[in-house]
Parts: structure tokens; C-alpha cells; sequence
């Protein structure tokens, strides 16, 4: 469905980004992972036609970005990072507008009004003035008009920023049952969100992609030994030093102590052996409460820091 071959855009001598190249399939989420200055935004606004690049081609929905660009914005709902809105406008009205755009026949545009707006969240504000609203429902208008027009392709640069927990966790809902209905990019900051949501990832620091799989496939390949997570109700100097003691252990990490003397542990060994029972023995000769012990993968934060930092030193 989205196809991208060595996209690169330069600002004079600065490259934003540099022979991007990867492949969105039919009804897949994608997520766009990066630090601030990556090249995510840039991507994502030439694939919008907003801007061209400098090198390469893109296409969706087999239409060329340069030569089909009206047949390409016709296929694509976008909500930019701070969507910009008509803030005196009040939310209806701005759906209407949108939706007379979009080129919807009356009878279409009620009823997709009426659809967008409840999947959103947005019919108890639908009279209210854009302008004053909170962030949050703000971000909930932009995803409305970009579901006018029933898109194939949905390109969301940061879409649940701004927006409380209950809020994030139903925008997150209404993407995942998008899923197998239509291609979604996805740029998110908040990696939990992204490893929830999408079925593959990619990762792009300094304009360049340095990683493209799945989240599980990611953490496979880079966690390179066995991680257990242990909670033990015991003093946590000497907890860490009889774990850290137990054969086949390379590393302690204490994760933190509660109140009640209980202290966290992720404990690392090699990726073949397993020290679970052993481990368990060590707590028990002490006379510790074992509180919990088991295994843990490393997170997609975990996953996105390595492959950032081995990028850069690899670079340097």
C-alpha cells in the first residue's frame, strides 16, 4: 500500500533525512519511532504531499507522490504534530467544512459526521468553539476530520499527545480496530503506546532507518542474555550481594525498595543458562519472602536506547 524508495530531503547542507526506504503492507499499523530531529515529521509530510523531496520516489496506493499527488491526498487522512485547526470555528462546523472538501454528498457527510464524531469522542463538544477546548479534544477533532472521506491510508504524527490516560487508552482502541481496514503510520514518543498498537516498527535516528521489524523480533535479536525480575522481602544490600553471588549470574540491577523492605531486582545471566532455581534457593536459605520471580523481556524503550547508541558510536 505505501512503498518508499531512498526518500531523501536536504536544506542546503543539512540532510533531514537520507535514502529512507521501507514498505507498508495492506491494513498494517506501522510505527515511526525516533528521537526529536530524526526525520519522522519530515517523512511523514512528504508522503503527505506537503513538501516534496529532494531524491527518491514514494508511492501509495500505486499513485506517484509526484506525478499523482491529488490522486495521493485523496487517499489520505493526516493529523500532524499541533494540528493546526480553525479555532473560531465550533467543532460541527469545522466537520462539515472538511467534509464539503473532501468532496462527500450531503447525505454522506451527516452520516460520516455522526460516525467520526462518535468514534472520536467528540458529540458532547460538538457545538463548542475549537478554540475552547482542551488539548486533549483538540488532538480528538484532528483524528475526526481525518477519518472523513473514509481513507485508505491514515499517516498520524503523534496523535494521542496531550491527551489523559482514559483518553489514550481509547484513541488507542479506535486505531487498533482500524487495523486490517486501513494502512496506518503511526509517530509516537511514548514507546508503550507504539509497542501496543503496531505490528511492526521502524526506527530512524539522524535521517537514516537503522531498524525495521517487528517489536517481539527487536527485543529477540538484541536481548542477548536471560532477564529475571525478583522481588524479595529482605534487606537490599545483602539481597543484592546473595543474588549477585548465585553461579551464572552476571549482573544485579536493583529496580527499587518499598516501604515495607521489599526491594526489585532484574538479575541477568547468560542467555542459555537458567538460574530461576537456583536463584530461589539463595532466597530461601536467607529465610527472605520470595514475593515474585519471574522472567521479563527487554522493553521497547530498552530496545530503541540500543540501537540509537550503537548507531552513534557505530557512526563516530
Amino acid at each position: 500500500m505505501i512503498e518508499v524508495e531512498q526518500l531523501s530531503k536536504s536544506y542546503g547542507p543539512i540532510k533531514a533525512i537520507e535514502d529512507v526506504s521501507f514498505v507498508v503492507e495492506k491494513g498494517e499499523i506501522l510505527g515511526f519511532l525516533g528521537p526529536n530531529g530524526a526525520g519522522k515529521s519530515t517523512t511523514m509530510r512528504i508522503l503527505t504531499c506537503f513538501m516534496p523531496p529532494t531524491s527518491g520516489t514514494a508511492r501509495i496506493a500505486g499513485f506517484d507522490i509526484f506525478k499523482d499527488s491529488l490522486q495521493v491526498r485523496r487517499r489520505i487522512g493526516y493529523v500532524p504534530e499541533n494540528a493546526p485547526l480553525y479555532t473560531d470555528m465550533p467543532v460541527v462546523s469545522l466537520l462539515k467544512f472538511v467534509a464539503e472538501i473532501k468532496g462527500l454528498s450531503r447525505h454522506e457527510r451527516l452520516r460520516q459526521i455522526g460516525q467520526v464524531m462518535a468514534d472520536c469522542g467528540i458529540k458532547d463538544v460538538q457545538h463548542r468553539y475549537i478554540g475552547k477546548l482542551s488539548k486533549g479534544y483538540r488532538q480528538r477533532v484532528a483524528l475526526a476530520q481525518a477519518l472523513l472521506g473514509n481513507p485508505e491510508v491514515l499517516i498520524l504524527d503523534e496523535p494521542t499527545i496531550g491527551l489523559d490516560p482514559r483518553q489514550i487508552i481509547d484513541i488507542r482502541q479506535l486505531i487498533k480496530g482500524l487495523a486490517g481496514q486501513k494502512t496506518i503510520i503511526l509517530s509516537s514518543h511514548i514507546l508503550p503506546e507504539v509497542s501496543m498498537t503496531c505490528q511492526r516498527v521502524i526506527i530512524i535516528n539522524r535521517g537514516r532507518v537503522i531498524a525495521v521489524d517487528t517489536p517481539e523480533n527487536l527485543t529477540t535479536k538484541l536481548q542477548t542474555t536471560s532477564r529475571l525480575l525478583i522481588r524479595v522481602e529482605g534487606p537490599a544490600p545483602e539481597v543484592v550481594r546473595a543474588l549477585g553471588a548465585v553461579s551464572g549470574v552476571q549482573t544485579v540491577k536493583e529496580e527499587g525498595i518499598s516501604a515495607a523492605q521489599v526491594v526489585t531486582c532484574v538479575v541477568e545471566s547468560k542467555k542459555d543458562r537458567d538460574v530461576r532455581k537456583d536463584v530461589a534457593a539463595a532466597v530461601v536459605r536467607q529465610h527472605w519472602g520470595l514475593l515474585e520471580l519471574r522472567p521479563v523481556d527487554l522493553t521497547l524503550e530498552e530496545v530503541f536506547v540500543r540501537l540509537v547508541t550503537e548507531e552513534k558510536e557505530n557512526a563516530a
